[in-house]
């Protein structure tokens, strides 16, 4: 394990004893550290469990169980094993920011687990769109609940609900609320400091993802404590407004930059070359040609 994580780490669990009362003893029995996954509390009884995909919540407390996104089936398995050492009740929520399989795929480790699993009603779609044309529809659990524009629901002592703001990452994006806790689990409405995936076979729009997070803004509090999916550091998973700001600001000028391209005669080839965006300072060139790919045929269309 290197310097960074030991750090991360302890500074986690410096933090755990001061904010666990009155469930300090229950909560430690699901705080796990080592060198394959972590679980990490928050506040409130909700946490974040990281091991291979996008960033899991947790909501665990000896009346209620709730987790978004599942990652992959082994990391899924890991999660469980960690609820297991505090409770063998069943998850009473389980909810998928988005269809992707680093966030859907582990659903099927919770067969027979859970009763309720809620996506909005795109994603739905899309998952099962991708299973059936990659011939997997016997290793998927689906959602059993959808919805358009809202949904609700009591866990424990807890209120989850759930918000669409539009196309942005794929059509079907979920931005996930613990309302007491006041923590947004935003799935891949954000990649911190990484050139994001930009799914267009599934509706995504650049324009309409700078909405959406603008809409986020404006939705929630300044103390709300946000989850996002990926990181180029991959303990730079939460944090506050400021990386919403900044990743509308970023993609603002990925429109600006292809668009300047293409007015300058710019074939998507030649645009495509390009290692770096202007004013995107913290970006590395990994993954640069996916969202430049992705501004380039949306502005031509």
């Amino acid at each position: 394990m290197n310097s960074s994580r030991r750090k991360f780490i302890k500074a986690s669990a410096l933090g755990l004893g001061a904010s666990l009362a009155p469930w300090q003893d229950f909560m430690a029995k699901a705080f796990l550290q080592n060198q394959e996954h972590v679980m990490r509390p928050l506040r409130n009884n909700v946490g974040i469990f990281t091991d291979r995909g996008g960033t899991i919540a947790w909501y665990l407390t000896p009346n209620g169980i709730a987790v978004v996104d599942t990652q992959f089936p082994a990391s899924a398995k890991k999660l469980i094993g960690e609820l297991r050492k505090t409770t063998d009740r069943k998850v009473d929520l389980l909810v998928n920011t988005h269809h992707h399989g680093d966030h859907s795929a582990g659903n099927f480790a919770f067969k027979g687990m859970v009763d309720t699993i809620v996506a909005h009603e795109n994603s739905k779609k899309n998952q099962m769109r991708v299973a059936e044309n990659r011939n997997q529809m016997d290793t998927q659990l689906f959602p059993n609940t959808t919805y358009t524009e809202s949904w609700a629901g009591k866990v424990g002592e807890e209120t989850i609900s759930l918000k669409y703001f539009g196309s942005a990452h794929t059509d079907g994006d979920s931005v996930v609320h613990f309302e007491k806790a006041n923590i947004a689990h935003l799935g891949d409405l954000l990649f911190r400091k990484r050139h994001p995936y930009v799914d267009t076979s599934s509706g995504a729009s650049i324009q309409g993802w700078i909405e959406v997070l603008e809409g986020i803004l404006k939705h929630y509090s300044k103390e709300t404590i946000f989850v996002w999916g990926h990181a180029n550091n991959p303990e730079d998973i939460v944090g506050d407004a400021t990386a919403l700001e900044e990743k509308r600001d970023y993609l603002t000028k990925v429109l600006d930059f292809v668009n300047k391209e293409i007015a300058a005669g710019k074939s998507e080839e030649e645009v495509l070359k390009n290692t770096e965006i202007p004013g995107t300072e913290g970006y590395d060139s990994r993954g640069i040609e996916r969202p430049l790919g992705a501004a380039y045929q949306e502005l031509s269309k």
